[in-house]
């Protein structure tokens, strides 16, 4: 058997998701898991990098740090796995992205987490940088995960969604038998704002099931400022992240009301969520079940809202399509490394964008 070691750290960066999984036809296994957090002090430093707070010295040295803590990650669920390296073809990390900026003169994705650091660390070929290929060739370089979902989730009879509620929203829209093309992009925010709200009024670094939202009310006028972003009604292929939704966007529309209490807001920021993923989803589809993953499916009240204001479209999570949903992207990026060393693209024109298919990721070999 040979396995694929899939590596992962999202908008939230509260840390390293790392799944060992072998590749089985269209199946697949888990063998192993670990989530490894980042320290809080660096945590906060990688925070600051996305607010563009660092100058080049400290990305450098942030670059070389988190290819340490991937690597770490790495070599610690081998460890635990009772693996031998001879057993693992290779790894794909997705890396930590501190930007995305897919529009303007010259569109870039920055993730650091040094590869050769992990291949170094590992003595294992270790495939990364995804998005540039994808960006070179006029797309968004993100969602990428789509064509795992593709890969993994299409049905013969069901249309399905797959709503992955990361920091950033995404959704996959699967049509049946593959009748019409596949459809992805960001919706917008998921937890990204709902983080950094609890953080800043708290302390705390997320809304546990949402019981800070529980306690407020939304507040429609707040709710009525922030949908009219212009990012929600940009038409696809899109992709954003904190460099647009942060806690200084929700200072922003605040500023016409500064007496708002801090629960209030946070349900606002939910109300947010569920209307942005809402508002996008594919609506020509009758027989459709949505299925979740990603941070966002522990937050109870924001799956109940979503099962409200979805009605008679079922909403489920793509652990009744045998994946857990917190381990959803780290295995995509292993099938993305599989992808890369087989030669096969890794991309979705008709999501990103991108001229046609290409092979993605820069090989750093053992």
């Amino acid at each position: 058997m040979t396995y694929w070691l899939g590596l992962m750290s999202g908008t939230s960066m509260d840390a390293v998701d790392a799944v060992l999984v072998s590749f089985t036809g269209r199946h697949l296994d888990i063998h192993s898991t670990l989530s490894l957090p980042y320290p809080e002090p660096f945590r906060q430093r990688l925070l600051l990098a996305t607010r563009n707070q660092s100058d080049t010295d400290e990305l450098g040295e942030l670059d070389t740090l988190v290819g340490h803590h991937f690597g770490h990650t790495a070599k610690e669920l081998i460890r635990r796995s009772g693996l031998k390296l001879r057993d693992i073809q290779g790894i794909g990390s997705h890396g930590q992205t501190v930007r995305h900026q897919p529009a303007g003169p010259a569109p870039f994705s920055l993730q650091i987490g040094n590869a050769a650091c992990i291949a170094e660390s590992t003595g294992l070929t270790t495939v990364s940088d995804f998005r540039s290929r994808d960006l070179a060739a006029g797309g968004q370089g993100a969602p990428l995960v789509p064509a795992f979902h593709q890969w993994l989730f299409t049905s013969d009879e069901q249309d399905r969604c797959i709503l992955n509620l990361g920091g950033i929203a995404n959704i996959t829209w699967l049509p049946a038998a593959g009748r019409k093309p596949v459809v992805g992009f960001d919706t917008g925010p998921a937890n990204a704002l709902l983080d950094a709200w609890c953080l800043d009024q708290t302390g705390r670094h997320y809304d546990e099931s949402g019981h800070l939202a529980s306690e407020g009310a939304v507040h429609s006028e707040l709710l009525s400022s922030m949908l009219s972003d212009a990012y929600f009604s940009k038409p696809a292929p899109k992709s954003t992240g904190k460099e647009r939704f942060n806690l200084d966007w929700i200072r922003t529309h605040l500023q016409r009301f500064p007496d708002l209490a801090a629960e209030d807001v946070q349900r606002t920021l939910l109300q947010l969520t569920v209307i942005t993923v809402l508002k996008q989803l594919p609506q020509e589809s009758a027989n459709m079940t949505v299925y979740a993953c990603g941070g966002g499916t522990f937050n109870r009240l924001m799956m109940n809202e979503l099962r409200v204001g979805l009605g008679s479209v079922a909403l489920t999570t793509t652990a009744d399509l045998g994946l857990d949903p917190q381990w959803v992207e780290p295995v995509a990026f292993a099938w993305l490394a599989r992808q890369t060393l087989e030669g096969q693209p890794g991309n979705l024109p008709e999501v990103t964008g991108a001229r046609g298919p290409r092979v993605l990721g820069a090989i750093y070999p053992a």
